[in-house]
């Protein structure tokens, strides 16, 4: 009776870590951290703007915070997270203008930034059908651009890829001939109704780990536990269930 007793409770501890020990390597695969890029001028583009994009990856769940002057002022400027498995994350060099045209469009910087995966936009739906949604993506006003928008939801390829500084940040919408409208006689690639000006890529930056230190997100991101806390309070719990499991089982013992 102690025997098979003993063997229970080897069992029931042995099957209690095995347990815990999923549930923490099914936590390590969620996507957590604080990325930042720095927002910089797309070649060939002669956009003379800068800013910076700060994303906070919790689980399948982002907040974005972004601030850029210097662009196009009052005029609508598209901007999205990019990333594509087969991309190379990172802005567009002047070898990637592929027609000669002296400009880079937004066709031609896919192989360095890869597909639309979140649309930025100020309200509604973000997911790459929204790419164009000019009605819901932020004007400029004097040319400056001040983002904010917590709890977007994204795949977990999505999440992972931001993590892991495999994403792209571009804002869309250059003035070529610095008339101070998008107009021209040359077509979007992705529109054909707008003019490439609107929807050619003006800023660029790949987002990586943010110092340590983490992100300031500001009032309307939603904040990111602390690790260390989250790790002790994690462990508590584990040392906990063990002990219960193990005074459960003395109990048993002395009741046979």
């Amino acid at each position: 009776m102690r025997i098979t007793t003993k063997l229970g409770t080897a069992t029931f501890g042995s099957a209690l870590l095995l347990t815990l020990g999923a549930g923490m390597a099914q936590a390590a695969t969620v996507a957590d951290g604080n990325t930042m890029a720095t927002l910089r001028p797309v070649a060939l583009n002669g956009v003379n703007a800068s800013g910076t994009a700060m994303v906070t990856v919790s689980g399948n769940r982002i907040d974005v915070t972004m601030a850029a002057s210097g662009l196009l002022a009052d005029s609508p400027h598209a901007a999205h997270i990019h990333f594509g498995a087969d991309a190379r994350h990172e802005c567009p060099q002047a070898s990637d203008d592929k027609d000669g045209s002296g400009t880079l469009n937004t066709t031609e910087g896919g192989p360095a930034y890869g597909p639309i995966v979140v649309s930025l936009t100020k309200t509604g739906d973000t997911s790459p059908k929204s790419g164009l949604a000019v009605d819901r993506f932020d004007t400029a006003p004097g040319g400056k651009i001040s983002y904010e928008r917590g709890s977007i939801t994204v795949s977990p390829e999505v999440a992972q890829a931001i993590a892991d500084g495999k994403s792209v940040v571009v804002v869309h919408g250059v003035d070529h001939n610095g008339n101070g409208k998008y107009d021209g006689e040359t077509k979007s690639d992705l529109d054909p109704s707008l003019p490439t000006e609107a929807t050619d890529p003006a800023i660029c930056g790949v987002l990586a780990a943010a110092p340590a230190g983490g992100v300031q997100t500001g009032g309307g991101g939603t904040s990111t536990p602390d690790n260390g806390l989250a790790l002790a309070l994690g462990g508590g719990l584990i040392l906990a269930a063990v002990g219960t499991g193990a005074f459960a089982a003395r109990k048993a013992t002395n009741r046979l």
